[in-house]
Parts: structure tokens; sequence; C-alpha cells
């Protein structure tokens, strides 16, 4: 039995200009969004936080979808730096304190003993994904069914991506007056972002593919 190619699993058809078009021809955007320390805030901010975070709930007339990724912290370019510059450090003496920190560093990040008494330290992304469909162009309001696909011809493709970044623009404005700021991810991040999901080992170590130029953009 031949085996089937990943594409074949998954939704995703084509990714261009910071835009996921999927098999059944509707976009999605993805943008990244800040944190914030709830915990250290007052009562008092707490309680406008929530009021805030509700109220723009309640404005929205389309779904979204909110993801929390979490992972160990990868710092494998600061890392890489420090060798850097611990060879090319002419005091023996400072060259072998430099590497007796880069390791401590290393073990404590990765949570190898000695360091491992701190535990692993984690990280964590915050991402909101906002669909349109092709459909809701129509004015439909994406609730009708039709039995054959869309075309996505150039010309829909754009006027959907205009009505995408129009909602785009309207999260980000209800997450600022939550106190959070977002940012929608380009071609080359959404790729990675994708690939870093399904290659998760990896990307903690601080690989990630080479994106072609001309899906640079």
């Amino acid at each position: 039995m031949a085996k089937a190619a990943t594409q074949n699993f998954l939704e995703m058809e084509q990714i261009r200009e910071g835009i996921v078009i999927l098999k059944n021809k509707s976009l999605r955007a993805i943008m990244m969004v800040s944190s914030l320390n709830f915990a250290l805030k007052s009562d008092e901010e707490q309680s406008a936080i929530i009021s805030q975070f509700q109220e723009f709930l309640n404005s929205l007339d389309f779904s979204l979808q909110i993801i929390v990724q979490t992972r160990r912290l990868n710092i494998t370019g600061y890392l890489d730096k420090l060798k850097d510059l611990e060879e090319k450090q002419p005091n023996e003496l400072l060259k072998t304190q430099m590497a007796d920190y880069r390791n401590f560093v290393s073990d404590l990040v990765t949570g190898a003993p000695p360091a491992n008494v701190y535990g692993e330290i984690m990280t964590k992304n915050f991402f909101v994904v906002i669909p349109f469909a092709l459909l809701e162009a129509g004015g439909t309001g994406g609730m009708l069914k039709s039995t054959k696909m869309p075309a996505l011809t150039e010309e829909k493709f754009q006027m959907a991506k205009q009505q995408l970044w129009q909602r785009m623009e309207f999260v980000a404005l209800g997450l600022r007056r939550c106190g959070l700021q977002a940012m929608p991810l380009t071609t080359p991040e959404i790729i990675e972002l994708f690939w870093a999901l399904h290659h998760p080992k990896q990307a903690e170590v601080g690989y990630y593919p080479e994106v072609p130029p001309e899906l640079a953009k």
C-alpha cells in the first residue's frame, strides 16, 4: 500500500499573503496576541479587564478560535551566541566560566540534572484564528450549504481577504481595550507555526524549516 502524503490529511490547501486557504475554499487569518499578568492586577483592574473582554465577545458577529500553545522555552540562539563568545574569549579563566554558565543555563531550561529541581521552563503563546467563507461574501452569512465547491478566483480572494482584514482590525481593537496587543502572522510565520505543531520536538530545540523565497511574502 502506498503511503499517503501528509498534505492529504491536512485541511489546508494553500497559504498566501498571510492567509490560510482551506480545501473548502474558506479562509483563515491567525493573529498572535500578547499576554498580561492578570494575578498582579488590583481587584478593580481585574474587574475592568473581565468587563472589557465580555463586551468584546458580545460584540462579535462572527466566530473565532482562541489557541493557547505551551512548550519548553527555546533559547538556542542565546546559547549559540554564548558559545561563539566563549570560543573568541582569549582569557582562559573567563572562557571556562562562560562554558560553565552556558551549560548551567542549558540544563536549567531543559530540566537536566541537577538543575531539574527548578522544573522545566515553559513559555505560552496565544493566538486568535479568524474565519471567513466565500458564502458570506455573497450575502448569505455562510448559513447556506452548497453541494458544489465554490471557486476561489483572484477577484474573490482579494475581496474575501479585505473582509477578513476588517475582522482582524475589529478583533485587534477589542483586544486592545482589554490591554492586549494582537498582530497578524505573515506567511512564513504561519508556515513555521504549523510546522512546529507537527514537529514539537524539533521546534523546542530551535529548528525550523527554510521557507522558499516565493512564499516569504
